[in-house]
C-alpha cells in the first residue's frame, strides 16, 4: 500500500511538472517581448495619436503594451533607437541617412506622403534679405541631421550657392528659436509646428519652403531592425492602427489642433495651420520613396556631411519576404 501510494504521488508530481512545462512552452518566456516603445515629438502626428488614446487602447486589446518616450527632434530619437531605448519612431528624411551612415541597425517600415510646405527657411520680420542669393555669407541655424538640413542644401543649390557660401550653426529647435528671436542669426531652417510658432509669435517671414520640387519632406516610420524582424505581426498591426489615426487627423484637423495646441503653446488656429501643411496616411515605401531617399543620402555623402556611401534599399523592411 505504501509503495502504491508513493508511486501514485510520483506519477501525480510528474504529471504536474509536465503540465507546467507544457504551459511554459506555450507561453512566451518574456510576455513583454512584443510590447512597443514609441518615440514622439510635440506637435507631430504621433503626439496626437498618443493624446487620443485610441491607438493605445487598440494595441492593449491586441496584447501589446505601449510606452511613449518624448524627443526634441529626429536625430536624438534615432540615437535612442540605435542604443535600444525605443522600437519605433517617426522622423524626417535626413535623420535616417545620418543614422544609417553611423551603422545604426534600423529599418524603414513606413512613409507618409510628401509635405513640402511643412518645413521652411525663415528670416526675421525686419530682415533685409529678400532672395535666396542674399544668404551668401550669412549665418543660418538648424538642427543638424534633421529634415531641414537637406532643405537648406537644396535651397542653396537653387540659388547657385554652395554649402560653403554660408555659415551654418547647429542648434536644437528651442535654442535656435531663442537665437533667431534675439537677432543672433540671419536665418533659421525649421519644420512645423516650430515654423508656425515663429511666424505667429515673432512675425518671421518664409523666404522659401520645400515646394516646387525642392524637397519632398517625407516623414518616415523607422523601427529597430531587431524588433521589426522578431515582431513583424505586432509591428504591422501597430502601423495599420497609426495609419487609421493619421487619416482621422487629416479629416478632423480642427479637433486635432485643439489637442496639439496646448502641447506647443500655440493658439488653436495656428496649430491648425501647421497641421494643414502635413500629409496623412502611412504606407510601405515604394520605389519612388526609396529613390528620393537615396538622392538625399548621395547628396550628403558628396558634401562629406556623412562619412560613407549608404544603400537605402538595404534598410527597407520587407516583412513578407
Amino acid at each position: 500500500m505504501m509503495h502504491s501510494f508513493k508511486r501514485n504521488r510520483a506519477v501525480r508530481a510528474l504529471a504536474a511538472l509536465a503540465a507546467l512545462l507544457f504551459a511554459f512552452i506555450r507561453t512566451p518566456a518574456h510576455a513583454a517581448d512584443t510590447d512597443i516603445r514609441i518615440g514622439w515629438q510635440k506637435g507631430s502626428v504621433l503626439s496626437i495619436v498618443k493624446a487620443r488614446g485610441v491607438f493605445e487602447h487598440a494595441l492593449n486589446r491586441h496584447g501589446i503594451a505601449v510606452r511613449w518616450l518624448e524627443f526634441p527632434a529626429g536625430p536624438q530619437m534615432l540615437e535612442a533607437l540605435n542604443v535600444g531605448s525605443i522600437d519605433l519612431g517617426a522622423v524626417g528624411e535626413t535623420p535616417p541617412v545620418f543614422a544609417q551612415a553611423a551603422n545604426a541597425k534600423l529599418a524603414y517600415v513606413g512613409v507618409e506622403p510628401a509635405a513640402p510646405e511643412g518645413e521652411a527657411l525663415l528670416v526675421p520680420k525686419s530682415s533685409p534679405i529678400e532672395t535666396l542669393a542674399q544668404l551668401k555669407g550669412k549665418l543660418i541655424v538648424l538642427n543638424r541631421g534633421s529634415n531641414v538640413h537637406y532643405l537648406l542644401v537644396r535651397l542653396l543649390q537653387k540659388a547657385h550657392l554652395s554649402y560653403d557660401d554660408v555659415k551654418v550653426s547647429y542648434l536644437k529647435p528651442s535654442d535656435a528659436y531663442a537665437a533667431f528671436e534675439k537677432g543672433d542669426v540671419d536665418a533659421w531652417v525649421i519644420w512645423d509646428p516650430y515654423a508656425a510658432a515663429a511666424i505667429a509669435q515673432s512675425g518671421a517671414r518664409v523666404l522659401a519652403d520645400g515646394q516646387g520640387g525642392v524637397a519632398d519632406n517625407h516623414q518616415f516610420y523607422i523601427a529597430a531592425r531587431d524588433y521589426a524582424d522578431a515582431h513583424a505581426d505586432a509591428l504591422q498591426f501597430a502601423l495599420a492602427r497609426i495609419n487609421e489615426e493619421s487619416l482621422w487627423i487629416g479629416g478632423h484637423q480642427r479637433e486635432a489642433a485643439e489637442i496639439v495646441a496646448p502641447q506647443i503653446g500655440l493658439p488653436v488656429a495656428v496649430a491648425q495651420r501647421s497641421l494643414s501643411h502635413t500629409s496623412y496616411g502611412v504606407k510601405a515605401l515604394d520605389t519612388e520613396a526609396v529613390r528620393s531617399q537615396q538622392r538625399i543620402a548621395d547628396t550628403f555623402f558628396n558634401l562629406k556631411l556623412v562619412p560613407k556611401q549608404i544603400d537605402v534599399e538595404s534598410a527597407v523592411w520587407h516583412p513578407t519576404r
